[in-house]
């Protein structure tokens, strides 16, 4: 890719808002400032809400960290973003997702050995991304299993990683190491 965009600000230059923010990233996610949240801090506020959401939905939605991993992958994959991919490819693995239902998702394909909660997540997702919508009988399947807090939750989830991809893409913001890349979709 070309040059990035949105330059990580060094933390030494940050203003007394990015002070602020940067210190309440730091309480609550115990790390510094780190992947996308580096570009959101050219709007610190904007950051902050971005970092607060994330931390009800990735570590505690209504579906659980496995499916919640699924979903951020099949987003990162619609948005072809290398470095939400990156990120979470392994932390998928780790949190039970199998490899090759990960690596079909990698590869654009649909994973042929689903669980029922991954199916039923996967269709919702895809879904949801491809037509911006989400069918009745697909709604259905996601509210049987999942109840409304789990279907808020899982749209939830795909609408907060799309922002980031959007925000990384915008930024031209990629992983730091050599690692595989996303094909790109074509237009």
């Amino acid at each position: 890719m070309t040059q990035r965009r949105l330059p990580t600000i060094p933390p030494d230059q940050y203003d007394d808002e990015q002070k602020e923010a940067a210190k309440a990233f730091l309480a609550a996610r115990q790390i510094p400032v780190f992947g996308p949240f580096q570009p959101m801090m050219h709007s610190a506020k904007v950051m902050s809400l971005a970092r607060a959401t994330g931390d009800y939905l990735r570590y505690h939605s209504a579906i659980g960290n496995m499916l919640s991993e699924l979903v951020i992958l099949i987003t990162a994959r619609e948005w072809s973003q290398n470095y939400e991919w990156w990120l979470h490819y392994p932390i998928a693995l780790e949190a039970g997702l199998n490899k090759t239902v990960a690596d079909a998702i990698g590869d654009g394909r649909r994973p042929v050995s689903m669980s029922d909660d991954e199916a039923i997540v996967y269709d919702f997702t895809r879904e949801l991304h491809q037509t911006r919508r989400v069918s009745d009988q697909t709604y259905a399947r996601a509210e049987a299993r999942f109840g409304t807090k789990g279907v808020v939750d899982m749209t939830a989830i795909a609408g907060y990683y799309a922002w980031l991809a959007m925000e990384l893409n915008v930024a031209r913001f990629e992983p730091a190491d050599e690692g595989a890349r996303l094909s790109r979709f074509p237009d």
